[in-house]
Parts: structure tokens; C-alpha cells; sequence
């Protein structure tokens, strides 16, 4: 699995997990997929992605995304 595959997935889990949370728990948890939501779109014009660049320090294969 390569950088973006990764970050597409974990932005996904926490996303549902976070929505899940925000339902059932308290709606500030909603908080966690809107943020999640900002660093996407922010990404996808800027480039700079937090995880993309610990797992490319982990050694992990880029995609064409995160270059």
C-alpha cells in the first residue's frame, strides 16, 4: 500500500469513527472529521499532508499525490 492509499484510508476510519462518536457520544466529536475534512481539502491544493511526510520518514512507497 503506498502513502496515499494509506492516508485515503486513515482519513476515511477516523471520518466514521469520529462521525460515529459525534452520534452516539456527544456532538463535539464531530469536530475530529471536520478537521479531517479541512486537512483534506487543504492538501489537495497545497500539497502538505502531516502523515504523508511520517510515513515517507517511515520508508513508505509515494504515489503520484504526495510526491
Amino acid at each position: 500500500m503506498n502513502i496515499d492509499r494509506f492516508v485515503f484510508a486513515f482519513a476515511g476510519i477516523v471520518i466514521l469513527i469520529g462521525t460515529a462518536l459525534g452520534f452516539y457520544i456527544h456532538p463535539y466529536w464531530l469536530a475530529v472529521p471536520a478537521f479531517v475534512g479541512l486537512n483534506l481539502l487543504q492538501s489537495a491544493f497545497t500539497g502538505f499532508c502531516p502523515l504523508a511526510i511520517i510515513l515517507k520518514a517511515f520508508g513508505k512507497k509515494s504515489g503520484c499525490a504526495f510526491n
